[in-house]
């Protein structure tokens, strides 16, 4: 066994045949769960018909599952050392499953919400808990290589979803769209009971109850209320206001009381950590930007060039394969060079393509647009599981779960915003342009391209304002250039605590 005095072989970066395994249960658990957000965003349209339902409403399909992955995240990290994270991860799968399959069989809109609730509770602990399995199974040495792994859905889902969710809706029925997860899902439970390595409970702490009454509800009210700024077009609706202010004040509230109490909810003293408060504030500010871009980029598609939804994500598959190329590249490299080596330069393609996308016109040939996604999925791929790699590396086995839970909070917060900060800048920047009020710029939109008579004209004045909106999204992608600059620029020692007991830890499977 290695230890901190002795040197590393020269193959211990290696991902061997038990961590392999564990990273397929892994990947496949959070390929389901991000598969299925975009599969669902795809079929709002035809659900709207199905529910003879307004679109406000068919809107809580998606809201629901956003606030219930928002309220159980924060308990994921207390529950995966009370519970260990093998029982814990398959319970997660057990609840996405049965949510799934019960989705499938709704009979109304409001059942269908409910099944969608149930869903994003098991969907919500998926994520955090399966990095935390990862990370203590392969050890700080091999995190980037791991996290290369677990970034594979996170990059492709996007991608996948709506040709997927297109086809579906399409060519099956709407309801395959939760049935398809029923037989991932058990293979992924048989699975994950067969090769996840067994882990004690750890002693049982104090639950941070009162810290959970503060948190979970704070940050779903804050994610409501970001995530109704598009629709209302601004920040004066009570419905945007309101719950903003309420989770701002309960959040606030948490962080006062964290700082003096014993075993928190999410231990903020892991912010001591240099490495990881850059690498947090590095991935607030690319989940901005990262989420934004890819909220506007399918619907330029889809609006501006008439493409149907399934069109739009074969048209988006460059991004795919770029950041399928550099990925695996990327993770050994943090590994052995320091995740800021890495980073920095998959910042600077994505720059370089979106600058690409700020001169889009209505009739922009299809190669460069190409072109430009297939440069920004290599960027992708350098930056996006790199800085979760950083924030990781330098902490202890004890710590991890916990550090899996905040980094997962933070990538919820900060994607609602770049949706609703991206969002409101195309809805105004349209609404300028066809002399609406804000939150109906893109129905007008929408209803000048369908007129042959003024299709023309509404296509080179939505072009320019996604252009515009573009140009917003580079200027937040930039930022994130600032932060990145302090990350790591040598590969990450292990942590004294790791160190001394031995690191990776002996992988027993069932």
């Amino acid at each position: 066994m290695t230890t901190a005095s002795e040197p590393r072989p020269a193959d211990a970066g290696k991902l061997d045949s038990a961590v392999l395994k564990v990273a397929a249960v892994v990947v496949l658990g959070s390929v389901m769960a991000i598969l299925d957000t975009t599969v669902v965003n795809v079929a709002l349209q035809a659900l709207t018909l199905e529910f003879e339902t307004s679109f406000d409403t068919i809107q809580w399909i998606a809201t629901g599952y956003m606030l219930a992955l928002a309220t159980v995240i924060p308990v994921t990290g207390w529950a995966c050392d009370r519970f260990g994270t093998k029982r814990l991860y398959m319970l997660a799968i057990t609840f996405f499953l049965v949510g799934s399959a019960l989705a499938g069989a709704a009979w109304d809109i409001e059942s269908l919400i409910v099944f969608r609730v149930l869903q994003g509770l098991g969907g919500g602990m998926l994520m955090p808990a399966g990095m935390t399995i990862l990370t203590k199974t392969a050890g700080p040495h091999r995190v980037g290589r791991v996290m290369a792994v677990l970034g594979v859905p996170m990059l492709l889902g996007p991608i996948g979803g709506p040709i997927l969710g297109g086809w579906l809706v399409d060519s099956v029925s709407w309801r395959w769209i939760f049935y398809i997860n029923v037989p991932i899902g058990v293979v992924a439970i048989l699975l994950a009971w067969r090769l996840l390595p067994k882990d004690e409970p750890r002693p049982a702490e104090k639950f941070d109850f009162a810290g959970m009454v503060m948190l979970s509800p704070g940050l779903a009210a804050l994610i409501y209320g970001v995530s109704n700024i598009p629709y209302h077009g601004g920040v004066g609706a009570t419905n945007v206001w309101l719950p903003g202010i309420i989770g701002i004040v309960l959040i606030a509230a948490f962080i006062v009381r964290a700082l003096k109490v014993a075993n928190p909810l999410v231990d903020l003293t892991l912010f001591r950590n240099r490495t990881f408060s850059i690498a947090m504030v590095t991935m607030t500010l690319f989940m901005i930007a990262f989420l934004g871009s890819m909220l506007i980029l399918p619907t330029y598609f889809v609006l501006v060039r008439g493409e149907s939804a399934l069109q739009a994500g074969l048209l988006l598959a460059p991004q795919g394969i770029g950041a399928m190329i550099t990925m695996p590249i990327a993770g050994k490299l943090v590994d052995k060079i320091g995740a800021g080596k890495v980073v920095l330069p998959g910042i600077v393609l994505i720059i370089a393509s979106v600058a690409v996308f700020t001169q889009v016109g209505a009739d922009t040939s299809y190669l460069l647009l190409m072109g430009a996604l297939f440069v920004m999925g290599l960027g992708m791929g350098m930056s996006m599981m790199p800085i979760s790699t950083a924030a990781l590396q330098t902490l202890t086995q004890r710590t991890v779960a916990r550090a899996s839970t905040a980094m997962n909070i933070v990538q919820q917060t900060a994607g609602a915003v770049g949706s609703a900060i991206v969002s409101i800048i195309l809805a105004s920047l349209l609404a300028g342009k066809f002399g609406v009020a804000t939150s109906e710029g893109q129905l007008a939109a929408t209803a000048a391209l369908m007129n042959p008579a003024t299709h023309d004209a509404a296509a080179v004045a939505s072009a320019d304002a996604f252009a515009s909106t573009f140009t917003w999204t580079l200027v937040l992608v930039a930022l994130c250039l600032i932060p990145a600059l302090f990350l790591p620029k040598k590969p990450a020692l292990p942590p004294e605590e790791d160190a001394a007991e031995g690191a990776p830890p002996a992988v027993m499977m069932h």
